[in-house]
């Protein structure tokens, strides 16, 4: 047999190879066997410091028994029988608590209780039944009066012996025997005329019965019956049948406030008598606890396009973010779209581009701080989003809510929330967020509508925008009533207008009070030059009234897709219109106008109306409910038919404009809006921490605090739709067939690129680890 070289006392790399998995193993088995040494050590310990706590439990209870006994001392002067019965009770009982304390720590019974207990099993005297013993011989011969105050379970103490627990022990009896004789014998003593208490035992009593109290739940309360049941089953299913146009009515008679904080009061009573304790979270909800150490809530604006793309859904909630984070009562993050490149050049003007977002968020921070003249402190991040040339807008890619860390997932705002959740597939933002309030920006329906096979487009629009707001938000706010009603929804205008308009407004309202000619041109129109925003009514209505508008010129500025054809059309039908390129409304070429034309009846609540109300201009518009904000303002005129809209017009040319009042101002501001916003959103109780998920009313001084973890049948619906949202999104192909972009369930690779993510097979994966 041949055996390998040496090679001079060195080893072959196949001994080196041997000796390193020898040593492998080796540091392996010694590793495992330090390990359950430890083990075995830390439960030794445990069982060592388990049985030292059963110990100094048994002396607490002899320290407690002495002073309750040495705490009897009379505060007067007593027999010296009496005296003397006390002092030899005394005498008797010490030694019997001492030998008590001795069978108590004695080796055996630690031994016994070790046995017995688990690693984990909590150990502790059955203190209680010492105690009811104790009380009920005392309490049973003292005086008939204080029968009923605490009783001896004896249920309880027969299974406990079944189950090997310590049963009565000798100086358990020879304690009661002791408090009987004593009893007996001060029992014909009489202190005062009438009286035949001891003192001492007066004192033994009312320390046992505050330590023996009644506990509230075994009071027995009888189940809910068939017509409470039936009540609350209306109740809950309240909004829910709201949808299908059911209403229910109450009889004239009767409150129907007071019936249901009695029918509140009632299930709060079953709860507490089952022993239901509600805790927050749960399969139905998901309830996160945010990062609050420094006292701050932290809210989370999310919306569906940025600057430099000057639209309603990119300018105010920037603004809203700035002037929230500006009161500093809570910390305030902006999450906004990151397109790509190639999205970039498609929606961004004048070819503007970004390399990377930190370039984006440094244009608009500057862009904001020129426009409100302060340091807004909020956090800008990013989701990806890709453009649909179909619908001219940004649909986001993937979840959007995880770009929110769950620390800091208190409250969100979803600008736009339908259209947010037309294709989220993620996690649920009422799951995340413990407030989720949506504000409807766009009348989608109106668009929609213009299309073709519109009017069967909108239908369905209409339903899917009520499903996905209901189950991903709390609280809805409209701009206007232009839009479409939606479940949880309140009107309000929270939006206000840049502060340089009205600077502007003051500039012209100076220039007034000193005799100069603030206005020197005409009627002008602003706008994106699509046919929906407004120019289909515009041309309709000159075009109607040429004759009676004889003269009238007007100067349009805009971009748009359709900007080719409205103007051929409105060169076609000879109309006097003079159109430039789109500019900032704040522009010095556009302030010496005094009169702005804005028929568009598909806004929601136009921008550029309340900028030129802000400059201190005439505003001339349709009587329409996007416009109700702005009609209690005595420049803006409205108008209901095409020949009112001529009167309005020639009336705003021939007079001058009235100058702002300081309340007017005021309630264009952002300042004012943003007022509006916290109090109609409900934001300021969740701020002060006076309303949560866990609503707690109130009735006859009763509170109730409401069951999380019990949804109602309105919730349960929620959480249904929510569900069957979430499977339908899923699909790639029930997405496109609804006009999704290909692959915008989840984030392409450039998005990972850009915002340096990982790949969303990593991040999410499908099978767990």
């Amino acid at each position: 047999m041949n055996f390998p070289a040496m090679n001079n006392g060195r080893q072959t790399p196949a001994m080196e190879t041997a000796a390193d998995s020898s040593s492998s193993a080796f540091s392996f088995i010694s590793k495992g066997w330090r390990e359950v040494r430890d083990s075995a050590d830390a439960d030794l310990r445990l069982m060592k410091d388990r049985a030292n706590s059963f110990k100094n439990i048994a002396a607490s209870f002899d320290r407690e028994i002495e002073n309750l006994i040495y705490s009897a001392t009379p505060t007067f002067t007593v027999p010296p029988i009496r005296q003397s019965s006390e002092i030899e009770f005394m005498k008797k009982l010490h030694p019997k608590m001492s030998e008590f304390r001795r069978v108590y720590s004695a080796p055996e019974i630690s031994r016994k209780v070790m046995e017995k207990c688990g690693p984990r099993a909590n150990l502790g005297i059955e203190l209680s039944r010492i105690r009811s013993t104790i009380a009920a011989e005392v309490f049973g011969t003292v005086e008939e009066d204080m029968k009923g105050i605490i009783e001896f379970n004896k249920v309880r103490s027969e299974k406990l012996n079944e189950e090997g627990q310590f049963g009565e022990w000798e100086p358990i009896r020879v304690l009661k025997t002791r408090f009987r004789e004593f009893e007996k014998k001060n029992s014909t003593v009489e202190i005062f005329a009438g009286f035949k208490k001891n003192e001492f035992v007066e004192k033994v009593k009312s320390s046992l019965k505050a330590i023996c109290k009644e506990p509230q739940e075994s009071k027995e309360v009888p189940p809910l019956d068939v017509p409470e049941l039936l009540a609350v089953l209306v109740r809950q299913s309240g909004p829910f049948l709201d949808q299908f146009g059911i209403r229910r009515r109450e009889p004239p008679a009767v409150d129907p406030d007071k019936i249901s904080d009695e029918l509140d009061l009632r299930i709060a009573s079953v709860l507490q008598s089952t022993g239901h304790c509600s805790e927050r979270g749960g399969s139905w909800t998901d309830f996160m606890k945010p990062d609050v150490t420094d006292g701050k809530r932290h809210v989370a604006i999310v919306t569906t396009a940025s600057l430099p793309w000057m639209t309603g859904t990119a300018v105010n909630p920037l603004f809203r973010a700035a002037y929230l984070a500006k009161s500093a009562k809570q910390k305030v993050t902006l999450l906004v779209p990151w397109l790509c490149r190639s999205d970039q050049e498609l929606v961004y003007p004048n070819n503007l581009t970004f390399g990377s977002p930190e370039e984006q968020e440094n244009y608009i921070r500057n862009w904001l701080e020129e426009s409100v003249g302060f340091k807004a402190d909020f956090r800008i991040s990013f989701y990806p989003g890709k453009f649909s040339r179909e619908r001219r807008s940004i649909i986001p890619a993937g979840d959007t809510s995880q770009f929110i860390p769950s620390k800091n997932a208190d409250i969100a705002i979803l600008e736009e929330p339908e259209h947010l959740n037309w294709y989220h597939h993620g996690k649920r933002w009422t799951d995340k967020f413990n407030h989720v309030v949506g504000i409807v920006h766009t009348n989608y329906l109106e668009y929609i509508k213009r299309e073709k096979n519109g009017a069967l487009q909108a239908f369905f629009v209409k339903h899917i925008n009520n499903l996905v707001t209901r189950a991903h938000c709390h609280r809805v706010l409209r701009l206007s009533a232009a839009t479409q009603d939606m479940p949880k929804s309140v009107i309000c205008n929270v939006h206000g207008v840049n502060p340089k308009f009205l600077k502007i407004g003051e500039k012209v309202a100076a220039e007034r009070e000193l005799g100069q000619q603030a206005f020197s041109k005409g009627a002008y129109f602003l706008g994106k030059m699509v046919w929906a925003k407004g120019y289909k009514e515009l041309i309709d209505l000159l075009a109607k009234h040429k004759n009676d508008l004889n003269g009238f010129k007007l100067d349009v500025y805009g971009n748009g897709e359709d900007a080719h054809e409205v103007q051929s059309t409105a060169k076609r039908l000879d109309l006097n219109l003079n159109f430039q390129k789109g500019r900032d409304h704040a522009d010095d070429s556009l302030q010496g106008y005094k009169v702005f034309i804005n028929p568009s009846v598909s806004d929601v609540l136009c921008t550029a109306t309340a900028e030129a109300l802000a400059m201190g201009k005439f505003v001339v518009c349709a009587d329409h409910p996007s416009n109700e904000f702005f009609s209690s303002f005595p420049n803006c005129l409205t108008y209901k038919t095409p020949e009112d809209f001529v009167a309005k017009v020639k009336e705003a040319l021939a007079n001058e404009p009235q100058p702002l009042t300081p309340e007017q101002r005021y309630n264009l501001s952002w300042e004012a809006a943003t007022k509006r916003f916290i109090e109609y959103s409900e934001l300021d109780r969740i701020l002060n921490n006076e309303y949560s998920a866990t609503t707690i009313r109130k009735s006859n001084g009763k509170a109730i605090a409401r069951s999380v973890s019990m949804p109602t049948l309105s919730e349960m619906v929620d959480g249904g739709i929510a569900f069957a949202h979430y499977c339908l999104t899923g699909n790639e192909f029930l997405r496109l067939c609804t006009g999704a972009i290909p692959g915008t369930r989840d984030y392409g690779r450039q998005h990972c690129k850009d915002l340096h993510l990982l790949p969303p097979q990593v991040e999410s994966p499908i099978y767990g680890w």
